[in-house]
């Protein structure tokens, strides 16, 4: 077995038969001597909705998928070298909303209707395709476990730019000459009023990258209590599939038992009845038999009476 094959399998079912397709595909690994594929199978996350939904779109709409992150390469070379965006961003747009029309109708053929909290989320993570070139190899290979988003302060709905533009002083002003003639009393010199403009932006700029950090770092924050919340309900959802598992076993041994049951009662009753046939017979030679003496006896006693008169 091969762990790509094992992989693709595994997020290809749906997200409630996945606790119980990876514990089947780890037990042959082990079962064929292999304990590192085993433990590799055992440590896959079970899929969210909106991510096993993205899956299926790499799985059931892999062209039109590609399509998307073609588009996605193409803004992020034309971002790069500060090209037009205008018509790329309408390509994305329309490849975004068919895909989204057609993961819902897939999620639906599939028995899982999505949600529009779980829209929202495969949307994200098809935006975040266009722009993160890592989360576009993710998000192609199909095996997601949960959605991605991107959040940065850049033009076009992308991540970071290619040089650190919050960090970058403005340019400074061209200031004017310094006038000959000195100022009248009451009268700002303009030399003394330009320079404002330029050091007030650079006074709200430390501001502006504070607040960014901040919430940058609330964002990674909340991305390890959602990892964290991730993985408890795997584990929780886990425990469960095992006790459905061990109540459905008890379930079925407690049908055949009464299966059983029911057969040895069948049995019984059976038993039963042939008995009381059996003991009818027997009574009915019983009272032949007895018949047969009686009758017996007295031949007897008439042939002694005829032999006595003889």
């Amino acid at each position: 077995m091969e762990f790509s094959t094992a992989a693709d399998e595994l997020y290809g079912v749906v997200p409630e038969e996945f606790v119980a397709t990876r514990t089947r595909l780890a037990r042959e690994a082990r079962a064929e001597g292999d304990a590192a594929l085993a433990k590799r199978i055992g440590g896959l996350r079970r899929p969210t909705l909106s991510a096993w939904a993205v899956n299926l779109l790499a799985r059931s709409a892999a062209d039109d998928l590609g399509g998307l992150l073609d588009v996605g390469a193409r803004m992020r070379e034309a971002w790069g070298s500060g090209g037009g965006l205008g018509d790329l961003e309408r390509q994305r747009a329309r490849l975004v909303a068919a895909l989204l029309r057609r993961a819902g109708e897939l999620a639906a053929e599939a028995g899982r209707p999505l949600r529009d909290q779980a829209v929202r989320e495969v949307e994200d993570t098809l935006q975040a395709a266009t722009v993160d070139e890592e989360v576009a190899d993710e998000v192609r290979e199909g095996r997601l476990p949960q959605p991605r988003s991107h959040t940065g302060f850049v033009p076009a709905g992308f991540a970071l730019a290619p040089e650190t533009g919050a960090e970058r002083e403005p340019k400074a002003e061209k200031r004017p000459k310094p006038q000959k003639k000195a100022a009248s009393a009451g009268e700002e010199a303009p030399a003394a009023r330009k320079p404002a403009a330029p050091a007030q932006k650079k006074a709200e700029r430390p501001k502006v990258t504070r607040t960014s950090a901040a919430r940058a770092k609330r964002a990674e924050a909340l991305a390890r209590r959602a990892d964290e919340a991730e993985r408890a309900l795997a584990d929780r959802t886990e425990r469960a599939d095992a006790a459905r598992r061990a109540a459905d076993d008890a379930s079925a041994e407690v049908g055949r038992l009464r299966h059983e049951l029911e057969r040895a009662t069948a049995e019984r009753d059976s038993a039963a009845r042939k008995a009381e046939r059996a003991e009818q017979a027997r009574d009915r030679a019983e009272e032949a038999a007895r018949e047969a003496r009686k009758a017996a006896k007295e031949a007897r006693r008439a042939a002694d009476r005829d032999a006595a008169h003889g």
